[in-house]
């Protein structure tokens, strides 16, 4: 444990997305472009869901929670990230390090339940339309946020903590772009079978009940509304479903496919793909997805702009 509580001090080293630095000036201009257009579309989305009264709602009051978790999330990975672009060292502090660890886990966690809650509310919504008012009160819908952000802070407390009183050994370089658990235990001097047994329990709790969930209640809309035999409202709502589920299923399953493996099983450059997916593709795509495809936010936004 000496050595482990030693090694503690010393900097961690990110590799980025390519380990010899090719195409770094590209590389930031497209990550730079990828960062504005996320930041610029969820902050257009909460300032329209906080100015427009027709959509103090529910359904908005989780979207413009999804909308600050997005920009939270992608301020966490692509400045350090742009900036290792520029820079020859790459290096990363041990506290920065477990601040990226905890923000990240915390910020997918939270947003894995909140999708979890915002399918709950379309399916209480359009199967049980007068009860909507009773199980989707302000009190309830503040309660599950409030409990998605405690209780996945709570998981990524945990996580960090644990990986960070670990012993680290070797060149302590980490072959990612940035701080994240699979990618930090290659670096650890001793055996992390168990504890790869706790991310994944803690990834079905957070991830994969909630993702289950999104499914049998999209799967119960669906069917509800093709009882209703109405031709434009089953089309309508098809539509609505399929691009939902899509940037859902997009973050759930590559989400799974990152936390569920053995670290003896990661493949350093298709964990980088997958995390660009969830950590920068995923947050650019939601206030799009959620918003562009909404007459009500798109009629927000004409009304603002006069």
């Amino acid at each position: 444990m000496e050595t482990g509580n030693h090694s503690c001090g010393t900097d961690f080293t990110l590799v980025g997305l390519f380990q010899y630095g090719h195409m770094d000036t590209f590389l930031f201009t497209v990550i730079s472009i990828l960062f504005a257009v996320a930041l610029i579309g969820n902050i257009t989305l909460v300032l329209l869901i906080r100015l427009d009264r027709r959509l103090h709602t529910p359904m908005y009051f989780f979207l413009s929670q999804l909308s600050i978790i997005d920009m939270m999330c992608i301020s966490t990975t692509v400045p350090k990230m742009g900036a290792n672009f520029l820079s020859d060292t790459k290096a990363i502090s041990v506290l920065g390090c477990e601040i990226q660890v905890f923000m990240f886990m915390s910020l997918a966690g939270c947003e894995a339940l909140l999708l979890g809650f915002m399918s709950y509310d379309r399916y209480i919504a359009i199967c049980q339309p007068l009860h909507y008012p009773v199980l989707m009160s302000r009190k309830i819908c503040c309660s599950m946020v409030a409990s998605a952000w405690s209780s996945s802070s709570i998981n990524a407390l945990a996580h960090t903590v644990y990986v960070f009183q670990l012993p680290f050994c070797g060149s302590r370089m980490v072959n990612h772009f940035f701080c994240e658990v699979p990618s930090l235990l290659p670096l650890v001097c001793e055996d992390t079978s168990q504890y790869e047994h706790m991310i994944v329990m803690s990834v079905l709790v957070l991830v994969l009940l909630p993702f289950l969930a999104i499914l049998a209640s999209y799967a119960r809309v669906l069917v509800v509304v093709f009882q209703m035999g109405s031709g434009k409202g089953q089309s309508r709502a098809v539509s609505t479903c399929s691009s939902h589920l899509t940037v859902a299923s997009l973050f759930y399953v590559t989400g799974l496919c990152t936390y569920t493996q053995p670290h003896s099983l990661h493949s350093p450059g298709r964990d980088k793909v997958v995390a660009v997916l969830y950590s920068i593709v995923t947050p650019v795509l939601n206030p799009f997805i959620y918003s562009l495809r909404n007459k009500e936010v798109i009629g927000a936004l004409r009304r603002q702009m006069g």
